[in-house]
């Protein structure tokens, strides 16, 4: 098997499996109750807490577990709309988000708050005289992604959130699911007040995450009840997932400290193979791109069916984001980027990890000519 769909999740780490599996033996107790099994469990959360603000570069308490992605996008952009309606109702966002961050502003949307889609250039990226230009006296929030889950882009993240100083009454949330061990993000350099990470794109588990949120921010809860996560994300804790998460986290920056220039060899080798071909139309821009994802359209094909066949050789790429790949629609990115939708339809996502190899590149770029070659055969062959 070569997997190269490592942005829609990643494998796990042995490591990471062996510690989740001992943690929910040997230390299964709910961390709120006042026995020392509990107690036991509650200090495996602080430690890890400690663990992941060290790796993250911020206090451990401003780092507040979740269940992932989603949930942390959602926690920063309905609690930011939630505690500051009172001062405004606008929301600056982009028009290459994750559905995850685009869904909740719409959902936003239907209860009266105004949001803004920040348009972007070819290469994705927006403008950061765009972002401020739209600020109101009702913006309350920015929020943008890091690195773009479909192609790869890079935003210019410090420098907006240096010019949002500014307007100190509209706080900056940045998605950072994709860019997490993969681009390094300086959460106090770009004065972020909300930051989303989730485990399983760094080789954690599923259902476990965590948002960033700066100290002396306010943020309304969205699930209450138990009054964990100081009170901001109520329900007991997945110890298990949690310890997991911080081993997992701490394994792939060191990986990426290690290995990037690695990474970035095996992508450049695709991308420079992948030019050669007939018919390739390649989206990922060649500066502003994280080491890890290459996005690539067959022109004339369709890339749902490109993605079947790489997978009956036991080669495993994707069409769009995970969360969107069963849509039948193109791609929200590649649109916004101005791409015909004769490419978008054709459109298709490496994403490699510290784990792949230039060998595997060099098998599924054979795969991938071979799997064109008779596909468009067939076509020319039904006209």
């Amino acid at each position: 098997m070569i997997y190269f769909d490592n942005s829609a999740t990643t494998k796990p780490y042995e490591e990471v499996l062996q510690a989740f599996v001992q943690v929910n033996r040997d230390f299964f107790g709910n961390p709120s109750s006042l026995h020392a099994l509990g107690g036991r469990a509650e200090q495996l959360l602080t430690t890890a807490r400690e663990q992941i603000a060290q790796l993250a570069g911020v206090h451990s308490n401003e780092i507040y577990f979740t269940s992932g992605g989603s949930e942390s996008n959602n926690l920063a952009i309905k609690g930011t709309a939630l505690m500051h309606r009172s001062r405004g109702n606008h929301i600056i966002t982009t028009s290459v988000e994750h559905p995850s961050v685009r869904d909740a502003c719409e959902q936003l949307r239907t209860l009266g708050f105004d949001i803004t889609y920040i348009d972007v250039d070819k290469d994705g990226r927006v403008s950061p005289d765009d972002v401020i230009r739209a600020i109101t006296d009702k913006t309350i929030l920015v929020s943008m992604i890091h690195v773009n889950n479909e192609v790869g882009t890079i935003q210019p993240i410090q420098e907006i959130g240096s010019r949002l100083k500014d307007f100190p009454k509209v706080l900056f949330h940045v998605d950072n699911v994709q860019g997490a061990c993969k681009v390094p993000l300086n959460i106090y350099g770009s004065h972020i007040d909300f930051c989303t990470f989730s485990a399983h794109k760094f080789h954690g588990l599923k259902g476990n995450g965590f948002l960033f949120v700066k100290n002396g921010v306010k943020i309304a809860p969205l699930i209450s009840g138990g009054n964990q996560e100081q009170k901001v994300r109520s329900g007991t804790e997945n110890t298990g997932g949690i310890v997991a998460m911080a081993k997992a986290f701490r394994m792939a920056e060191d990986k990426r400290k290690a290995n990037t220039e690695n990474l970035m060899e095996i992508r450049n080798f695709i991308i420079d193979q992948l030019e050669k071909m007939p018919n390739l139309v390649i989206h990922t821009p060649k500066e502003h791109s994280a080491p890890h994802i290459v996005n690539v359209s067959a022109v004339g094909l369709k890339g749902e069916v490109i993605v079947h066949a790489l997978a009956e050789q036991g080669i495993y790429i994707s069409t769009t984001s995970a969360c969107s790949s069963k849509d039948k629609t193109p791609s929200g990115t590649l649109t916004a980027m101005g791409v015909p939708d004769e490419e978008t339809t054709g459109a298709i996502r490496i994403s490699l990890s510290h784990e792949n190899t230039l060998v595997e590149a060099g098998q599924m770029v054979q795969s991938l000519k071979q799997v064109m070659d008779r596909l468009n055969k067939v076509m020319r062959r039904n006209k």
